[in-house]
């Protein structure tokens, strides 16, 4: 009978009357261990297979001595950096010969019991008074959307007609019910040297469709100045 074992961290197979060199115990010399992660036991043609360990199976074993392995040479190197390290290690060990293998009614400390936390009562859930939602405001139009373009006034470029529109000075009409002061403080932020006193007038022929006129009249302006 053979069975595969799983000893401080490591599978075995072992048999009866083997002796087996696993990592240190905590066992004292002399004395006697069992293992009962058993993970296969074999028995000629007869093979139980645990999932994963088999339950009632045990391997006990008795601890002969503790003693250190073979020492091994560990060596570091970094090239073209200076760098060598060597270390030796000797593995702490346990010496232990295998008594016994049962394949089931061995006996296992019982679990510990779990206590179960009282759950929580479930509270039935408080009704919160739906807060009537705020009625959606209609989306304000855009003044680009009824816009005239200001830059067929003589002296108002992309900047300033964008200027003007975000103003609230969208179209001709609105252009000539303005005052030059007005629209001056308004175009304080645009770059350059901007003369307003025409654009009212401008515009005025512009709203009422006298495109002949105003093209005669921009022609004798420059920059908007006459």
């Amino acid at each position: 009978m053979y069975a595969i074992v799983e000893i401080a961290g490591h599978q075995f197979k072992v048999e009866k009357d083997q002796k087996v060199f696993v990592n240190r115990l905590a066992t004292e010399e002399g004395k006697k261990v069992d293992f009962d992660n058993v993970l296969l036991i074999g028995d000629g043609s007869n093979v139980t297979l645990g999932a994963p360990a088999i339950d009632g199976a045990q391997v006990s074993a008795k601890v002969l001595k503790h003693l250190k392995g073979d020492k091994v040479i560990v060596f570091k190197k970094k090239r073209r950096k200076g760098y060598r390290v060597k270390n030796g290690h000797r593995q702490a060990l346990t010496e232990i010969v295998i008594e016994s293998i049962t394949a089931s009614g061995a006996k296992k400390a019982a679990p510990k019991k779990e206590t179960k936390k009282a759950e929580p009562k479930a509270t039935a859930p408080k009704t919160e008074a739906k807060k009537a939602a705020p009625k959606a405001k209609p989306a304000a139009k855009k003044a680009t959307d009824k816009a005239d373009d200001l830059k067929k006034i003589e002296g108002i470029g992309p900047k300033i007609a964008s200027t003007l529109v975000e103003a609230g000075i969208a179209t001709f009409a609105d252009l000539a019910k303005a005052k030059p002061e007005a629209i001056s403080e308004i175009i304080a932020g645009v770059r350059g040297n901007h003369v307003t006193d025409t654009w009212p007038a401008q515009a005025k022929l512009a709203a009422d469709g006298k495109w002949d006129e105003l093209k005669k009249w921009q022609d004798e302006l420059d920059g908007g100045k006459a």
